[in-house]
């Protein structure tokens, strides 16, 4: 499944959060703070769920909870590279953060692999305001429902692989056009001092791993909450 449509959450919230890398505790953390209810809430990921942070093998934890839907981002698609042709792309995962997967036991290894191959390429959400896009970098042609035909019928072009996972134009540039086909569309990839809108694209990679701050976005009220990874600022925000 290259695009995994989400129907409208009549009962909870859903939350978007920028790239994690592995700060899963940091998430955690921030959870907690937004009072995240997973009996009713969901928690959708733009991607880039592993590598270079500290808990990068929990993701299988995350991604069996029924509560939480995360796209495919490059890191996960490195990672798989890796695994399924280590000649010739072990050395460049190894290079981008990717020691903590080569150095886990074999089962566990390979749990880590067949969750992130069913990581689709885009979440689709039906939201009272319109249809909302998640992918980890960018939507080819700014066109969804383009993007959705091709991924529904498990036929992206080479190009469309490369705009989902590694696009970095429009953040570079301080936007990139509208996307059609949806209300809005939620990124990360590449990290911004803040959470930013571009056209009707929110970037919210605030670089958390990087010593930035770990952010989630609300798609029902669009609140923007952040947590900042330095441990001081992490003491300021503990919940008693």
């Amino acid at each position: 499944m290259m695009i995994k449509k989400l129907p409208r959450n009549q009962t909870g919230r859903d939350w978007v959060v920028g790239d994690i890398h592995g700060c899963f505790e940091q998430l955690r953390r921030l959870m907690d703070i937004v009072a995240f209810d997973p009996a009713c809430d969901r928690l959708l990921s733009v991607g880039d769920l592993v590598d270079r942070g500290p808990d990068s093998p929990m993701v299988v934890e995350w991604l069996a909870q029924p509560w939480f839907h995360a796209v495919r981002g490059n890191h996960e698609q490195m990672a798989l590279d890796a695994m399924r042709n280590p000649l010739e792309d072990q050395e460049r995962h190894l290079r981008n953060g990717g020691r903590w997967l080569a150095e886990l036991p074999a089962d566990r290894r390979n749990a880590c692999v067949a969750a992130l191959s069913q990581l689709p390429l885009a979440l689709e959400i039906d939201a009272e305001g319109g249809k909302i896009g998640v992918v980890h970098a960018d939507c080819p042609g700014n066109d969804w429902d383009m993007l959705a035909a091709k991924l529904e019928a498990d036929n992206p072009s080479e190009q469309d692989y490369d705009a989902l996972l590694w696009a970095r134009d429009r953040a570079l540039n301080g936007g990139g056009g509208h996307v059609e086909g949806v209300a809005l569309l939620l990124v990360g990839h590449t990290p911004q001092e803040h959470a930013v809108l571009y056209d009707n694209v929110m970037h919210l990679d605030t670089g958390a791993v990087y010593g930035g701050k770990l952010t989630m976005f609300c798609l029902n009220d669009f609140v923007e909450v952040a947590l900042p990874s330095h441990l001081d600022a992490l003491a300021r925000f503990q919940l008693h």
